[in-house]
């Protein structure tokens, strides 16, 4: 198989997977709309939250994998089969002794950690408390997640995608099952969520571990942490980290900001952020990972075409793919947020609120995904020096239009502030790429995401009509509202295919030919 269709068909795997993941965090977040609302409670979860799930994204989606894979793939290349396993066990042991001392800091000092994540609940001693409670339960699924993510990297290496990326399914599983079972039971209903959470890190790591161990992974202690490859991943780590956590912290910068707004603007930004989340999981993390390790490989192997071929039609086909999800997300806001958690304590004010906000994150979506592969170009040929030059660039806009946008806009301001920043982020990424590269195709880049624009604005605008009317405005009628807005999310996904198909745009026709010759294959 062509690199272009093995990173196509690994991107698919770990969509797919992905996809099963986010639908099941769609359903935690509807059940935890339905028990806690949008209240001061409901405040204090997403605000100790904050912690692990930006550990979350850095570690299973970011940073670990971008240090460990280019990595290993040179180890595994150049030193063979079994000094990679060996460099395994090593990082593994490394993981588990310097994680687990932060986990102990984090739970001794999380006072001083909810002071800075959320300054605001300062003024309310209860609030304050029980943040700091929530986030010392929560803290130690830095050292789960850490080790999942490790796992994941050499599965990856393995070109081993879907195991790993189901794996955050099983967070959202049993943190569902917490708060249906023993919200009732707890003295402080809430801390039944961040057990959940907990638990259900520890169950994230070990559901890929039989797939790891066929692979002739093994997870002995091995205190050689003198190991080159272990240096050489811990200097990439830190700025990778950095670079990849742009949009995270933009993210904590916003929490901080929110908890001087009305209550409920926190629970706002969280629920309209997981919509985001839906199409950066399924499409921009999966074609990330998919095409660091071919990326990798061309590295080591000094193949600089073939580097910026596969680059070029990464970033392409995720625009096709993603583009159209903001337009649909932007378009059909309120009717989404509607059916996913107006019920029980979650009002239609709340469903407004919401609905603002993921208007404004929905701007940046592009440019989210797009700097998940220009990254991945960059660790392919283990430079994190760039990346995380631009993201100090990236995280000073954040802030300045944070404070500039709070005030007229309150929540929603915030939320534009990390698109736009999102944006500037990803510019800078794309130019000093092709300074480094020389060439990167950004004509033809540029020709593809005109079209792809062209024809998602013609779809969102139908989708607006179809579904603008009262029923978005009240409680129930699920069932109804269900068939209304999938039947319209249907045709517009036709309509999309349409006009992208009449523009001739290659993405389209790449994708068509790739059907047509599987289903010729089937009836031969």
């Amino acid at each position: 198989m062509d690199s272009k269709g093995s990173i196509a068909k690994s991107a698919g795997v770990m969509s797919a997977a992905t996809l099963i993941s986010r639908v099941l965090g769609f359903a935690r977040d509807m059940i935890f709309a339905l028990y806690f609302g949008a209240t001061g409670v409901s405040d204090t979860f997403f605000a100790a939250f904050k912690i692990p799930n930006l550990l979350r994204e850095l570690f299973a989606e970011g940073s670990m994998s971008s240090a460990f894979i280019p990595v290993l793939t040179e180890y595994r290349q150049k030193h063979g089969d079994e000094e990679a396993k060996r460099l395994v066990k090593i990082t593994f042991s490394f993981l588990v002794v310097v994680v687990g001392v932060v986990c102990v800091l984090g739970i001794v000092f999380s006072p001083a950690i909810v002071t800075v994540i959320a300054p605001g609940f300062l003024g309310s001693p209860e609030k304050f408390s029980l943040t700091v409670l929530l986030t010392r339960i929560m803290f130690p699924f830095l050292l789960f997640i850490s080790l999942a993510a490790l796992v994941m990297g050499a599965l990856n290496t393995k070109k081993v995608f879907f195991t790993p990326a189901l794996a955050p399914a099983m967070l959202n599983i049993t943190l569902i099952l917490s708060i249906v079972f023993f919200e009732s039971r707890a003295k402080q209903p809430i801390t039944a969520a961040a057990i959940g959470v907990l638990v259900g890190g520890c169950v994230q790591f070990a559901f890929q571990l039989p797939s790891f161990f066929r692979r002739g992974y093994g997870l002995g202690f091995d205190a050689s942490f003198g190991h080159p490859g272990l240096k050489r991943m811990s200097i990439l780590l830190v700025p990778a980290t950095l670079a990849l956590a742009v949009n995270q912290i933009n993210i904590v910068v916003g929490n901080i900001l929110a908890s001087f707004l009305p209550a409920g603007s926190i629970t706002y930004l969280f629920y309209s952020m997981r919509l985001i989340q839906f199409p950066v999981g399924i499409f921009g993390v999966a074609m990330g990972t998919a095409v660091l390790p071919s990326l990798s490989e061309h590295a080591v192997k000094g193949d600089f075409d073939r580097l910026r071929e596969d680059f070029s039609f990464a970033l392409r086909l995720l625009f096709f793919i993603t583009v159209p999800s903001m337009i649909g997300l932007i378009a059909l806001r309120e009717p989404i947020v509607n059916l996913l958690f107006q019920r029980g304590k979650f009002d239609y004010a709340a469903t407004l609120g919401t609905a603002e906000a993921l208007l404004f994150y929905a701007i940046g979506i592009w440019s989210i995904v797009g700097v998940r592969v220009i990254t991945a170009a960059f660790y392919s040929m283990q430079d994190t020096r760039t990346p995380v030059k631009i993201a100090l660039v990236g995280m000073a806009s954040n802030l300045l239009l944070s404070l500039a946008l709070m005030g007229p806009l309150r929540h929603a301001g915030l939320a534009l502030a990390n698109s736009l920043a999102s944006g500037v982020n990803f510019l800078l990424l794309f130019y000093f790429l092709r300074r480094k590269m020389g060439r990167i195709d950004a004509k033809k880049i540029f020709a593809s995401f005109l079209k792809i624009c062209i024809a998602s604005v013609v779809m969102g605008i139908f989708g607006w009509f179809l579904l603008h009317g009262d029923l978005w405005t009240i409680s129930g009628k699920t069932a109804e509202k269900t068939i209304y807005l999938s039947g319209t999310v249907m045709v517009c996904f036709c309509i999309y295919l349409i006009i992208s198909f009449l523009l001739r745009g290659e993405e389209m026709h790449y994708l068509y030919e790739k059907v047509k010759n599987r289903l010729n294959r089937r009836v031969a």
